[in-house]
């Protein structure tokens, strides 16, 4: 009896957050079928039309939202953005630049600084 090697598979969701890409935004034939290992590295390596729009344009889920903005998930939500956005939106966003971001960039600015120092500080030791 000899073993057969299968393909790993995925549901469409998961293939979806490690494109970074929102789900619901997909083809249709990408979110009812499963997505083999393989499938995926020939999406990241070689993206469709469909993805490379998705990617540019969005809309886009919340935690390439949140990076884009320079906030944390939790940043996002303090300031009411539950759903997601597109680059449009999110540039818009930039200039107008309202007050619960300059907040939420100062923090996670901070946040920054502070895991920087203590990792200087662990180095050290």
């Amino acid at each position: 009896m000899t073993s057969r090697k299968t393909s790993q598979t995925m549901k469409p969701a998961t293939a979806a957050k490690k494109l970074n890409v929102y789900l619901p935004a997909t083809p249709e034939e990408f979110r009812e079928g499963v997505v083999s290992r393989d499938e995926l590295n020939a999406l990241q390596s070689d993206p469709p039309q469909w993805l490379q729009d998705l990617r540019r344009d969005g809309p886009h889920p919340r935690q390439v939202v949140a990076a884009r903005l320079g906030v944390s998930l939790s940043g996002l939500a303090r300031g009411g953005v539950t759903d997601p956005l597109t680059t449009e939106e999110i540039t818009a966003l930039k200039a107008e630049m309202p007050e619960w971001l300059q907040r939420e960039r100062a923090t996670q600015a901070e946040v920054r600084r502070e895991a920087a120092r203590l990792k200087e500080r662990d180095a050290g030791r």
